[in-house]
Order: C-alpha cells, then structure tokens, then sequence
C-alpha cells in the first residue's frame, strides 16, 4: 500500500496548490455536472455528487460556481455535455494503469492520452486488460500524531472499516472500506475527534509492481503529465516505487 498511499497524499497536496490558480476548478466543474445529470441535483440523495461538493468546498471553489456546475449537469443551464470515458494501459516496468476522464470530445482526448502515454514509456491497452486488478474501495488516511492505533481501530471497526493498515514507514494510517460507507466512516471519525486527512473512493490494486531507478522516474512523470491534462479526472496505478523517489516528486 506504501505507492499508494505516498501519490495520494502527494495528489491532495497538489490539488491545493492547482486550486490557487483555478486549475483542479475545471475538472470539479465537470465532475459535479455529470454526476447531477446522472444522480440529480440534490447531493443528499446522490453520494457521488455529495463527494463532488465536498471536494470543491476543501479547494475552496465559490458557492456559485457549485450551483451553475450542478444546473448545467441537470439542464437548468446550457453547457458542454461530457462523458465519461475509462482508458486503460501500461506505464513504465509494466505498471497497470487505469484513467477516468470526461470529455465532450472522445476522438481528441484519446490521441492526447495515447501520446502522453508512449511519451513517458507507456501504452494503451485494450478495455479490460488492467480493470480486475483494480477494487472500488473507500479509502481515508488519518495522520499519525494525531491518535493512536488501538484507539483508532476501535472506532474504525465500529463505523464499518475492514481495515486499519499501519505501514512503519508512512506518516498516516489508511482505513479502506465499501465505498457507499464514505460518508458514514468519515462522520464517525470527525465526531469522536479524529483527524481525517483525505477522505475519497478510489480504486486499490489488488496487487503492486515494483519499479525503481529510470522506470520510477519516468513513471512519476508520466501519472504528473496525466493527472495535469484537463481531461483527465483520476489516475489509478499498481506501481510501488521507493520513498526517495516519490519524496522528489512531494518536494
């Protein structure tokens, strides 16, 4: 879990960096949209757009930005109609690689991903070769200083965790558990005190390559170059690489 749980802290930190430039603004604009077109617009009943919002508040994006992104995607306002697309492949060391995007222009989108990818060392595969390694999970990463790992799993286990993993070598403890339980484990821990530093569904390998030297580098740059497209919504891998290596990249 270390490569995982290393490029999500690496990710949340980036997103608050790109949002002082309205960068991850773009992508949470069509992450809302389309999650009101397919749930509607009201984010008690929808989870997925509930997440959306929460995720916009924490960048700090207007109120008002929210409400048009949420029309647009329930028809109230005219805007681009986006789809979701999955695009899988192969990155550097033969590192599985699965990415979600949203786009008003398929044919487009899969060039420039298909170029961002034998750039970098990588290639696109045909749909399913790498989605079985991957799992839905929710996932939650509670710092370390800030509670105990008895404690934690105490309260965890009794909110509907399946697992408190506590890697020696990483500063938060991950908490991985159904997806549609996201709201309810984050709830629980906020209300018993605990620190939540990054609450999300995402999508865990099953298993992990490990790569290092010329292979990590350009594997790090190449998930920079994806999760930088505008299109591009999430970027999900298999990779582990060492601690030197992704600090570079967190520096």
């Amino acid at each position: 879990m270390a490569g995982h749980s290393k490029w999500a802290q690496i990710k949340h930190k980036k997103a608050q960096v790109d949002a002082k430039r309205g960068k991850i603004f773009t992508k949470l604009v069509k992450e809302i949209s389309v999650a009101a077109r397919l749930g509607g617009g009201d984010p008690e009943k929808n989870p997925r757009l509930r997440v959306a919002i929460e995720k916009a508040r924490e960048v700090n994006m207007p109120s008002d930005n929210i409400k048009r992104a949420i029309m647009k995607g329930t028809g109230e306002l005219a805007g681009a109609a986006y789809e979701e697309v999955i695009y899988e492949g192969y990155g550097p060391g033969g590192v599985a690689l699965l990415i979600e995007a949203m786009t008003d222009n398929k044919n487009r989108t899969v060039s420039e991903i298909r170029h961002l990818l034998s750039k970098h060392g990588g290639s696109l595969g045909e749909s399913g070769c790498v989605s079985w390694i991957f799992e839905k999970k929710g996932y939650i990463l509670v710092d370390k200083k800030t509670i105990d790992e008895d404690t934690l799993i105490s309260i965890a286990l009794e909110a509907g965790v399946d697992d408190v993993r506590n890697d020696p070598k990483e500063e938060s403890f991950e908490l991985i558990f159904p997806p549609e339980n996201l709201k309810e484990v984050k709830s629980a821990l906020q209300n018993a005190g605990v620190n939540v530093s990054l609450a999300e569904v995402t999508m865990l390998p099953k298993n992990y390559v490990s790569i290092e030297g010329d292979d990590a580098e350009r594997m790090l740059k190449l998930m920079e170059a994806l999760e930088d497209h505008d299109d591009v919504q999430n970027v999900y891998a298999n990779f582990d690489i060492p601690d030197e290596a992704m600090s570079k990249v967190s520096a």
